[in-house]
């Protein structure tokens, strides 16, 4: 690989060198510090004595890449962690240190680790009785969400660094509006108490737990310190500006016991500042290194690109910009406009949103025509929505064009493939007396079967299947003339589904996971049916398997397995939020176009020719979600106790955050971005956004426009 001086200078650092090494997205850190890694196995420093630390595993992939490569030679496996892995790990092996300390009702039985997923089982549990008491009867809200947030809640507490109980008291000290807001921040606090001492009482940990144990009562004992500091010797660090509070807190008490560290800060990051992500803390980590190295060149972005780039950091932030966002070189005597700079932007322009979308894939289309990969175009939107995502798949795959999309908040539920998984689950278990409706069943058989359409499936549905017992009559039995319209071909696949449901109907039940393995393995993934060739429902349906397998080994203890699968089922139903799954942000689909969020694109830190940016116009590039239970700003390190969240400061953080992002995705773009602005947007409404006015002030303020 072909490096830099300055990278190479990273590379080849002393070994006991503890460096700061922070620049704009795109100047090459995350290479240097892979490379930094692999000269630290080549010069004899064994893998295991090596902790490589990031706020979250996507983030891992460029190492994980080298580390499983061929070319890397014997030796002992490298730790990668989050601080979430690692308090999970201290805590599984130091649990008997911990247990009786840290108020855990029976410290004599093994732990149970919580994903976010099985967490929202047991806060439902424990929430639903309280809602017919009258909790949150202020709120209109989905279920899902409010469990969510409720952890949310605690999970700030943890990575912030302040008690559980207080989270309402900060949430009401800094409300200024109606007085039944600050009941619902009380219903919120005593549902974080009472989750909290269930999972003591039941010896369940959810995220916050485990961090807290770790943090409060592991890492302080002189044993557990004792046996971090002989195992990791060297540490890699790489987005320090994602991470929590406490996560540098712990970096911070560490760095002198490492031999070597090398630590790597995104200039104008802090994109998951929801999740807790705090730039200062992790500014000031530079403090305990001996060398603090700034580069300020992108190997990424063109000429025209930068420009764009400050001239719409100084349109959305004047006066400020410099501080917050990282400015890249330029030709100062050059003019910013898409006339005169057809590479640095182009307007794809519409009156309705429907036009724009055929735009998007027109466009998309043609690039692709002229030669550039399909890995080399991202399509986001500061939301997407499941009509807009549906909208835009159809017709990119109507026009040929290799696509996928990523939306980690999706629910499981919400995905047609795990939805066609779970309605064939439930009628090969009539046990659980759970009757999915007709169209559930058609839709099942058309994901399926191959080449099965809906009008077809629903046909099939409605001669064959018996609502009464949940079964299907064979193909044979129906009327020649219907045969003949569905297809023998078709009816021949049908069948063979229909006898594999009836065959393991008449045996022993199987855990829901291991189910839906023999279903996957034995016929939805053989030739003639859908998971044989979309990749896509394929990724879905490890997901789907690795949620209900980690749902079964949590709750394996407390319900017995022939129920589990039910239980699973009426969860999903209730639109649980799904668990970060590594498959959906693994690079592996590079093959295809990127439809996703704009954040969530932001966070696969990875560079492409074209970003194509719907709803130019949105009020979402800026606003946040409406959270009536929590709020990121007021509960965080540097919000002062006691103070008021105003407009203003909700105004304010609008813009920074909007800054923060359209500069993010401008550092991740080599050539070209697209603006998809149409005068009527997805709900129908006129769209005059802060982004938009944005780019309208940077081509006024250019006298050659």
């Amino acid at each position: 690989m072909s490096l830099t001086s300055a990278q190479r200078a990273i590379v080849h650092s002393p070994l006991n060198a503890k460096l700061f090494l922070s620049g704009p997205a795109g100047s090459g850190k995350t290479t240097a510090a892979r490379e930094r890694l692999r000269a630290l196995l080549e010069n004899g420093i064994p893998g295991e004595s090596i902790l490589l630390l990031t706020p979250q595993r996507t983030l891992q992939e460029p190492y994980l890449d080298l580390l499983s490569s061929p070319e890397r030679g014997a030796g002992g496996e490298v730790t990668s962690a989050t601080l979430g892995g690692l308090a999970r790990r201290m805590v599984e092996l130091f649990w008997p240190l911990a247990a009786e300390p840290a108020g855990f009702h029976h410290p004599d039985l093994p732990p149970t680790f919580l994903t976010l997923e099985t967490a929202q089982y047991f806060m439902a549990h424990l929430v639903r009785p309280l809602l017919a008491q009258g909790y949150f009867e202020s709120l209109t809200m989905d279920r899902n969400r409010l469990y969510s947030q409720i952890l949310d809640n605690l999970n700030k507490a943890a990575l912030i660094g302040f008690p559980h109980t207080e989270i309402g008291a900060r949430l009401d000290s800094a409300w200024l509006g109606e007085p039944a807001q600050r009941r619902v921040y009380a219903d919120a606090q005593d549902c974080a108490n009472r989750f909290r001492a269930y999972c003591l009482e039941h010896n369940l940990l959810d995220f916050s737990l485990q961090l807290e144990v770790f943090l409060h009562f592991l890492w302080p004992n002189p044993l557990v310190r004792a046996y971090l500091t002989r195992s990791y010797r060297h540490l890699i660090y790489d987005n320090v500006e994602e991470d929590a509070p406490r996560a540098h807190d712990l970096v911070r008490e560490w760095l002198p016991d490492f031999d070597s560290a090398l630590l790597v800060y995104d200039e104008g990051g802090g994109y998951r500042s929801f999740l807790g992500a705090d730039t200062d803390t992790a500014r000031a980590l530079a403090d305990l290194c001996e060398q603090r190295i700034v580069w300020d060149e992108s190997l990424v972005v063109s000429k025209p690109v930068a420009r764009l780039n400050n001239a719409l950091a100084a349109a959305i932030l004047p006066g400020t910009e410099a501080r917050l966002l990282p400015l890249l070189p330029e030709d100062e005597s050059a003019p910013i406009s898409s006339s005169n700079f057809p590479f640095a932007f182009s307007l794809l322009q519409a009156r309705f949103y429907p036009e724009l979308l055929d735009q998007v894939a027109a466009e998309t289309r043609r690039l692709l025509d002229e030669g550039l990969p399909a890995s080399e175009i991202v399509i986001v939107a500061p939301y997407l929505s499941d009509s807009l995502r549906f909208a835009l798949m159809q017709r990119l795959d109507a026009l040929g064009i290799p696509t996928r999309s990523h939306r980690p908040s999706r629910s499981l539920r919400e995905e047609p493939a795990s939805r066609a998984l779970l309605t064939l689950a439930v009628l090969a278990h009539p046990e659980w007396n759970l009757r999915p409706p007709l169209y559930d069943v058609s839709y099942a058989l058309m994901q399926s079967i191959e080449d099965l359409d809906l009008v077809r499936a629903q046909l099939l549905t409605q001669i064959t299947y018996r609502t009464r017992d949940f079964t299907f009559t064979p193909f044979s039995a129906i009327q020649a003339n219907m045969r003949e319209r569905i297809t023998y071909v078709l009816g021949e696949r049908f069948d063979r589904l229909r006898d594999w449901l009836l065959f393991y109907r008449e045996g022993d039940r199987l855990p829901l996971d291991h189910f839906l393995r023999k279903l996957f393995g034995e016929v939805l993934s053989q030739p003639g049916f859908r998971f044989h060739r979309e990749l896509d429902a394929v990724r879905v349906a490890s997901s789907l398997v690795e949620s209900v397998r980690k749902f079964r080994q949590a709750l394996q203890n407390v319900i017995s397995w022939p129920d589990l699968g039910r239980e699973y089922l009426l969860l999903l139903e209730e639109g649980v939020l799904a668990a970060q799954y590594l498959q959906g942000w693994s690079s592996a689909w590079d093959e295809s176009v990127l439809v996703s969020p704009a954040y969530t694109y932001l966070m696969m830190n990875r560079p492409v020719s074209v970003q194509i940016w719907l709803d130019a116009g949105s009020s979402g590039w800026y606003e946040r979600l409406a959270q009536p239970l929590t709020h990121p700003y007021v509960l965080s390190r540097h919000w002062p106790p006691g103070r008021v969240w105003t407009d203003a400061d909700e105004v304010q953080a609008g813009r920074e955050s909007l800054a923060r992002l359209v500069c993010g995705l401008l550092h991740r773009c080599r050539q070209q971005i697209y603006l998809g602005i149409s005068e009527l947007g997805e709900s129908g409404y006129e769209q005059r956004g802060e982004l938009l006015r944005a780019f309208q002030r940077v081509l006024q303020s250019n006298p050659q426009r």
